[in-house]
């Protein structure tokens, strides 16, 4: 039996939901990061699946949303896995040389995946998530403040 498209399955709902979480860390601060794993201390031990490492992905483009596919440049990145002492693995990507954050976030998703801590690493993340919405806010402010409405007069030549 299949889940119909409309109501996602348990795995499908699970797997989007860390997706925005992974999402939502790649994009927070160290401090942040830093500042969430010590509100779970004592952490279990993590250990490094690989080390934390920096490399460079290639960025790609479309014309106009939907045209060919271009090469648009390369990022820096960082990405870092972990297993944490109960067996959980962790990863994160970020943009940026940064590590220490990459690590930490890798160990907030290992964390994310027990089921007991979930909902705590979801309300530790919430102060992330506002400041993010507020950013994301602004800008659309900011965006909007610009917009300028174009009109067609008619000419009364009846």
């Amino acid at each position: 039996m299949q889940a119909s498209p409309s109501k996602p399955s348990g795995d499908a709902a699970l797997h989007a939901a860390r997706q925005a979480a992974m999402a939502l860390m790649a994009r927070a601060g160290r401090d942040e990061l830093e500042a969430v794993l010590a509100g779970f201390a004592p952490l279990p031990s993590a250990s490094d699946l690989k080390p934390p490492e920096v490399g460079l992905v290639m960025l790609r483009g479309r014309t106009g949303g939907d045209g060919a596919p271009f090469n648009l440049g390369e990022a820096t990145v960082s990405r870092a896995a972990v297993r944490l002492e109960g067996g959980a693995s962790g990863f994160a990507y970020r943009l940026g040389r940064d590590v220490k954050a990459a690590r930490a976030a890798a160990i907030l998703d290992a964390l994310w995946q027990d089921e007991v801590r979930r909902a705590d690493v979801e309300a530790a993340l919430g102060p992330v998530r506002a400041r993010l919405a507020a950013e994301a806010a602004q800008v659309r402010a900011e965006t909007a403040a610009t917009k300028v409405d174009f009109f067609t007069l008619v000419r009364g030549e009846d």
